[in-house]
């Protein structure tokens, strides 16, 4: 089976993720994901895609990421959403089975993205602090502008940095959010997360930023 590659620093050969390294989390039997040099993600609900090991900061997650729009039902060009670093009360969040939809959420502790949400008309970025009905957000992350939306059929280039208290997410390399956490969240898992859209993910890297 192909693989989805992600290189480790210091590493000769790139580790390679397959298929059984991922859990999906789908609201609608519908959805499908299929693994191969891309994973292709396409969902009429709410989808999250774990990857099953766990990451430890300092650390970089960087893919490309598509919204495609040829006509398929689910080809809405939104929703380019991800945890990372995210972990429960009771440990990692894999344990607890859920069903794809946005709300079952909220007990985690990550930090997450949502480029080109509510139909590619927002995008925002949240510190989750594991309270049900508690998704905070500041001013300065809830952006409408049409440079921060999603563009159909372009491959895009997403970083999300945990180094520390340093928390950021980056996108063809330039920055897209910033936060000075002084409370950060050292380890955890990361998804790829959509809903009623088609996305494309390929070029998975983990990147360690420690010495």
């Amino acid at each position: 089976m192909p693989v989805i590659a992600a290189a480790l620093v210091g590493c000769v050969q790139p580790a390679s993720f397959s298929a059984a390294q991922w859990r999906v989390e789908a609201e609608s039997p519908a959805a499908r994901v299929t693994f191969g040099d891309v994973i292709d993600i396409d969902t009429p609900a709410g989808l999250s895609l774990w990857l099953v090991r766990p990451i430890k900061g300092p650390v970089a997650i960087g893919f490309d990421a598509m919204a495609v729009a040829k006509g398929g039902a689910n080809d809405q060009v939104s929703d380019l959403n991800a945890f990372w670093m995210a972990r429960e009360a009771d440990g990692a969040p894999l344990r607890h089975g859920r069903s794809g939809a946005f709300a079952d959420y909220d007990t985690l502790a990550t930090y997450y993205v949502g480029i080109g949400g509510n139909r590619n008309t927002t995008t925002r970025f949240r510190r989750y602090v594991g309270r049900v009905g508690d998704r905070p957000i500041l001013p300065q992350h809830d952006r409408s502008d049409a440079g921060a939306m999603l563009q159909p059929d372009r491959w895009t280039r997403i970083t999300l940095i945990a180094d520390g208290s340093r928390i950021a997410v980056e996108r063809d390399g330039q920055a897209v959010f910033r936060l000075d956490d002084p409370q950060p969240y050292r380890a955890g898992h990361f998804a790829i997360r959509t809903t009623q859209s088609h996305l494309r993910i390929r070029n998975l890297t983990i990147q360690s930023l420690g010495n």
